[in-house]
């Protein structure tokens, strides 16, 4: 062979790709002659330039290892109970058309429980369950919180190697760090000047848990230099265990640069009774209302604000009213939910709650002041205002419309007593049906108690042998199967046969709802099991 000699070059990867695409009947491929023998010819070449591109490419550094996960020191979770978790993060939405769901569990609806029941019980999560934990949490927001707090300190972890789970470094409180015992100063300094976001908002929500006034002198010591959206969500952690030290660090806050966290802060300060802003709420607000003694009945006057002062706006009154709504009657409604409750009995007359919501009101500003008492009562947590707005279940006026919505009637059943909730959307319930129950349901503790588990099945009984249209109680029937106690299920099992159809009834009614009934029964008996499992021994 001849020294001299050179071969000839290589041909070019997109020449042949190429040729490919175009078909070597139309492109011949590069170095070959056209022909029977150029389909191998171009596959030949494709190979070999296969091996001399991937030989051709040179190692590049190695990256530094990881440093390896934190200890997560929970208990580890009892077998059963880790076979069912990958079961739970395994199912996916059914795929049945229309509306029948057939009789299975939906065991997608039944993760958030099982998460919340985890927590409470404290397990760690197992190593091999994280990725699908943390996938299952990116796709869900509402299963953020749980499922972080039980990935714990090996989601954040994970969650710096792998950018589609970067959601979980500024996540909200339950980010999974293992936070600093009481004693240590010196961590808790350290993670608050350098932690991440979710590691901060834990560590202060944990600190506020045990330490209120540690927890608001942590914050003021960094305020200043904290972003508005930080500052915000630090704000609100002082909820928990917001007391009178808190407020000269709110009266500051009124102050602040962004007009979220003044609102924030002037809504805190509401709530607590005795502050200063209250005071100044008390005044403006009584100002408005007033007793008219002059008519057969004593009725209510108001007499709406008409400006929005710069005093007012400093004490968090947001002088633009949304659209549709009348400046007057937006600016009374703020002033009115910022004012204690607890002096409006000595302005009007030594009236009770009762008998103040009695009264009747004026040109039509009815709607408007309750309206504005019912969000001071859930502010303010105040149980005798809220049992006077709610008034009695069987009432009228409680099915709607009234002069409270159902949604202003969920918000005050939440100031309430567990059992005292459920007896009330029990009465409500027998009193009105199922038909705008929904939204009651929802601020009711689970496992409903037994009277108001008692009050939905009987209902949904009657639904089902009046031949209603069954789609229409879907949402209900879902919410039963997540918050009726199990031992609910013996009761249902008279329930599971297909009912007689009367002439009326939606075609195919009866057989929908053996189905719902058999979907409710089985449901309830798998939260059983999932339940004993965790109880079993690890």
């Amino acid at each position: 062979m001849n020294s001299g000699s050179s071969l000839p070059p290589p041909p070019p990867w997109e020449d042949l790709v190429t040729a490919a695409l175009l078909g070597t009947d139309r492109r011949t491929p590069p170095g070959s002659a056209p022909g029977h023998g150029a389909p191998s010819a171009l596959l030949d070449a494709a190979a070999a330039e296969t091996v001399r591109r991937r030989a051709g490419l040179r190692p590049g550094p190695a990256a530094p290892r990881p440093r390896p996960a934190p200890e997560d020191r929970r208990p580890p979770l009892p077998p059963a109970a880790a076979r069912r978790l990958a079961l739970l993060l395994a199912d996916r939405p059914g795929t049945a058309q229309g509306s029948r769901r057939g009789t299975a569990p939906d065991l997608v609806e039944l993760l958030p429980q099982w998460l919340s029941a985890v927590n409470e019980r404290g397990f760690a999560a197992p190593p091999e369950s994280l990725p699908a934990l943390l996938d299952a949490a990116r796709a869900r927001t509402d299963l953020r919180p749980a499922a972080l707090r039980f990935a714990g300190p090996r989601a954040l972890w994970l969650a710096r190697l792998n950018p589609d789970w970067r959601f979980a470094l500024r996540a909200g409180p339950g980010g999974g760090t293992v936070l600093p015992g009481p004693q240590e100063t010196g961590r808790i300094e350290q993670l608050w000047q350098e932690g991440l976001f979710a590691e901060r908002v834990s560590l202060l929500s944990a600190l506020r848990a045990r330490d209120p006034d540690a927890a608001r002198e942590l914050l003021e010591a960094t305020w200043p230099t904290e972003r508005a959206e930080d500052r915000l969500m630090f704000l609100d952690s002082l909820r928990a265990g917001l007391g009178p030290r808190d407020e000269p660090f709110l009266e500051q806050a009124l102050a602040d640069r962004s007009r979220n966290v003044r609102a924030t802060a002037a809504e805190l300060l509401s709530a607590l009774p005795q502050s200063a802003l209250a005071a100044r709420m008390a005044v403006r607000a009584g100002a408005c209302v007033a007793v008219d003694h002059t008519r057969d009945t004593p009725t209510l006057l108001v007499e709406a604000p008409h400006e929005c002062d710069a005093a007012m706006e400093r004490d968090g009154v947001s002088p633009n009213p949304p659209s549709g709504r009348g400046e007057r009657s937006w600016w009374l409604g703020q002033l009115v939910e910022a004012a204690p409750l607890a002096g409006w009995p000595a302005r009007l007359g030594g009236r009770t709650p009762e008998q103040i919501v009695a009264m009747p009101v004026a040109d039509d500003w009815l709607g408007e002041l309750h309206a504005a008492w019912c969000r001071a009562a859930v502010r303010q947590r105040d149980a005798d205002w809220s049992r006077a707005l709610l008034g009695p279940p069987s009432a009228p006026g409680a099915g709607g419309p009234g002069a409270v919505s159902l949604a202003e009637r969920a918000k005050l059943l939440g100031t309430l007593t567990a059992p005292e909730r459920a007896e009330w959307v029990a009465g409500f319930i027998a009193a009105h049906g199922l038909s705008e129950a929904f939204q009651l349901l929802g601020v009711c503790s689970v496992p409903w108690a037994a009277p108001l588990g008692r009050a939905v099945v009987d209902a949904l009984n009657i639904a089902r042998d009046a031949g209603s249209y069954p789609w229409s109680f879907s949402g209900v029937m879902g919410l039963a199967e997540r918050c009726l106690d199990p031992s609910e299920a013996v009761r249902l099992d008279a329930l599971l046969a297909v009912p007689d159809e009367p002439e009326d009834a939606s075609p195919g009614a009866g057989g929908y709802w053996a189905e719902a009934f058999q979907r409710l029964c089985r449901t309830l008996r798998l939260r059983a099991a999932m339940t004993a499992e965790l109880e079993a021994p690890t």
